[in-house]
């Protein structure tokens, strides 16, 4: 896959830059150096994904974050949640839920309206071209396995129960 995001560059460096930065970091005797150079790994594999994954949803004029915000509304049971409860479980701060929906409602994919019950919540619903143009960005992350398609699924998985445990650690979950 061809990394041409703003957080990837075309012309590979001939050494890793991040075993390098490990070796200088162990030769100034600056201790913990498995974390550094995971923490930088983790950090340049986030640009990389990232990069990758917009990428692939630049055609549908969305951004990862607009397409997780259509997800969760298309996971909901009516398709409508609260502006601050999807702050929540997005894990994002309001301000970043109410210019993601801005958006998405300006491109007529969410439509907000008054909870109805509480009057000082705003609902953010998906509409059906919301639901048409989720549908397409999945099936286009789908198929390119989310940009990671090099990594097997064991990995994978791995990966993810590694990260898990550092979320739950950090207070994402109980």
């Amino acid at each position: 896959m061809s990394d041409v995001g703003p957080y990837t560059h075309r012309m590979a460096l001939r050494f890793d830059p991040i075993a390098e930065a490990r070796r200088q970091w162990d030769s100034h005797g600056w201790g913990a150096t498995d974390a550094m150079a995971a923490v930088t790994s983790i950090s340049r594999a986030h640009q990389i994904v990232i990069g990758r994954i917009n990428d692939l949803l630049r055609p549908f004029d969305l951004t990862f974050s607009r397409y997780e915000a259509l997800v969760l509304l298309s996971f909901s049971r009516t398709g409508a949640l609260p502006l601050g409860k999807m702050g929540e479980r997005l894990m994002v701060h309001p301000t970043s839920v109410t210019n993601t929906i801005d958006r998405l409602e300006r491109d007529g994919l969410v439509a907000r309206a008054p909870h109805p019950v509480d009057r000082r919540a705003v609902l953010a619903t998906i509409t059906d071209e919301g639901r048409a143009v989720t549908k397409l960005a999945t099936d286009a992350l789908v198929e390119a396995e989310f940009g990671v398609g090099e990594l097997r699924t064991e990995t994978l998985r791995d990966l993810e129960a590694s990260l898990r445990k550092l979320r739950r650690d950090a207070g994402d979950f109980e």
